[in-house]
């Protein structure tokens, strides 16, 4: 059963996405923090599958704290819980780690079927909104560039796939190829790219300049 650590400064938005989460039979929550100082011990205590993580709270926000976590051994997953899509601070806490994010006005269901995509390891991808934010900060990072110029081409292809939100069968399908090798083509990009999940992935191919922010879907 995957569990769920909240982390807002809203009392009120941490007791209605307990009753949520707490209603399912699948999930249940772990604990909770007001601040993201509070996160790590919080963690290192509870030792959460995921954390659902306020993006702008008084004392550290949920960009440091995000940081943090993704420091440990073994960090929980990450979704970061803003009010506004094109939030500043949400770019900032996917470069930090995070695995995707919720906006705060979310349908219920939309919230649980996030948490369990992410629980089980799959990224929490937006390219649209990712796009948006990317158009934001389109300031290529040398270290990004250098490690996906290290791709070859059906990787860096791969990649751009990836970063329009599609899944490795539909990639597959793209490419004219097999789903187990469009796997292969993910573990190899992970690894070059020096990163955990494909989120972090797409994130790594916009700071290089491989994606642009206004390139088409």
């Amino acid at each position: 059963m995957p569990t769920v650590a909240l982390v807002d400064d809203e009392a009120l938005i941490r007791a209605g996405l307990r009753a949520l989460i707490d209603a399912e039979a699948d999930l249940s929550v772990c604990g909770e923090a007001g601040d993201g100082a509070d996160v790590p011990d919080l963690v290192r205590r509870t030792r959460p599958d995921v954390v659902l993580m306020d993006v702008r709270m008084p004392r550290v926000d949920g960009i440091q704290a995000t940081r943090a976590l993704a420091a440990l051994d073994t960090p929980p997953k990450v979704v970061v819980v803003t009010t506004f899509e094109n939030d500043d601070h949400v770019y900032a806490a996917l470069r930090a780690g995070a695995q995707g994010f919720l906006l705060k006005r979310a349908l219920p269901e939309d919230i649980l079927t996030a948490i369990r995509l992410v629980a089980r390891g799959d990224s929490l991808l937006f390219p649209a909104a990712i796009r948006t934010l990317a158009a934001a900060h389109a300031h290529p990072a040398e270290p990004s560039a250098r490690a996906v110029a290290s791709l070859t081409d059906r990787e860096a292809q791969t990649l751009a796939l990836m970063a329009r939100g599609l899944s490795n069968a539909e990639i597959a399908q793209t490419l004219f190829v097999g789903v187990q090798t469009v796997k292969t083509h993910v573990s190899n990009i992970l690894a070059k790219l020096g990163v955990r999940d494909r989120t972090q992935a797409v994130v790594a191919a916009y700071d290089s300049g491989l994606i642009t922010p206004g390139a088409p879907r």
